[in-house]
């Protein structure tokens, strides 16, 4: 069978052979970038945490991990590369090909670095596309159970009644915990010294083994030892309690207004990443942490999940960068 078609004012014979692939290659042309990488993801897609293994952030890529390989298809390589409060790991995806198989799953440490280091090989903006917020958590005050001190007034009591005797621990320099901690020696005036550690866990066990007076951490580090009995809660630094220790006060509640600071993990594509496969990744990761198997896991792990939108995360992450470099301002802290 052949049809007859108008070809510049005149008649050619077309075969429904020929009728159909010129069809398809004009579906093709049509389809544009999309159609370029419609198999997307068509091999292993690495997810980098710019921290060491076994940390908060990275228990959360294993989470993401574990669920994309199932929603996706492909295997989920997560590559720890730690150093330089972070830096190094957020440069490398940074610079990577921007094609959706190198991810960034990285915590607050991406609107903190700015205030703490004069250059980065990175802008906490330009530099990445936005996904999602996957999770968030407060810190956390604590004392030793042994020390009497029920609330956080009970503390600044105490410390301004000796000055110069109180320590405070922290996951390190620069973390959010630490500058939870410098906000609270600002807003009421106590001599209290920071003492960083590697990690929340080991700041943790500094105020059990009574090394320090008063641990500023995160809630996923003290949890268990608060439940034992070990440790006395004395505020958490969210704008609502917090859902597994609802007797525990915020910092407003305690009267510290506005005092809020959490720590959030993220999900986030080198720019220039295609629109379809980010919104892809946007879906998928959402999802993810909005099953109940994620959400469990999350809660497990100490967090609370937000899986919002890659517009809140960018907000998230303007605000935060304003908010602690006006603080650094105050604290004087420099890094390099």
């Amino acid at each position: 069978m052949t049809l007859d078609l108008c070809s510049g004012g005149s008649l050619r014979r077309v075969s429904r052979r020929g009728l159909l692939a010129a069809a398809l290659s004009a579906v093709a042309v049509c389809a544009g970038p999309m159609g370029a990488h419609a198999a997307y993801p068509d091999r292993p897609i690495t997810l980098l945490v710019p921290f060491a293994a076994g940390g908060p952030t990275d228990i959360i890529a294993r989470i993401i991990s574990v669920a994309f390989q199932k929603s996706l298809g492909q295997s989920i390589i997560v590559e720890n590369r730690g150093g330089a409060a972070g830096n190094i790991g957020m440069t490398m995806v940074a610079r990577a090909a921007p094609d959706g198989y190198t991810l960034l799953l990285t915590s607050t440490a991406i609107a903190v670095n700015p205030a703490l280091f004069k250059t980065l090989a990175y802008d906490p903006i330009k530099s990445f596309v936005p996904i999602t917020e996957l999770v968030n958590a407060p810190n956390v005050f604590v004392v030793n159970a042994k020390s009497g001190f029920k609330t956080i007034a009970d503390m600044v009591a105490a410390a301004k009644a000796a000055p110069g005797k109180f320590n405070y621990s922290s996951p390190g320099l620069g973390t959010k915990s630490h500058l939870a901690g410098e906000q609270l020696r600002l807003t009421t005036g106590i001599d209290m010294a920071h003492v960083p550690y590697r990690g929340a866990g080991p700041a943790a066990l500094a105020v059990l083994e009574a090394s320090v007076q008063v641990g500023s951490v995160g809630l996923a580090a003290a949890e268990g030892l608060i439940r034992d009995g070990a440790l006395t809660p004395l505020a958490v630094t969210g704008e609502k309690r917090w859902f597994a220790l609802p007797e525990v006060p915020t910092m407003i509640e305690s009267g510290f207004p506005g005092f809020v600071s959490e720590t959030f993990n993220a999900l986030l594509a080198p720019a220039g990443t295609p629109p379809d496969i980010v919104a892809l990744l946007v879906k998928e990761s959402q999802a993810a942490m909005r099953s109940p198997e994620g959400r469990q896991q999350a809660l497990k792990a100490g967090f609370q999940v937000v899986a919002g939108t890659p517009e809140e995360l960018t907000a998230k992450i303007q605000s935060d960068i304003v908010a602690v470099k006006e603080l650094v301002a105050r604290i004087g802290l420099k890094t390099e």
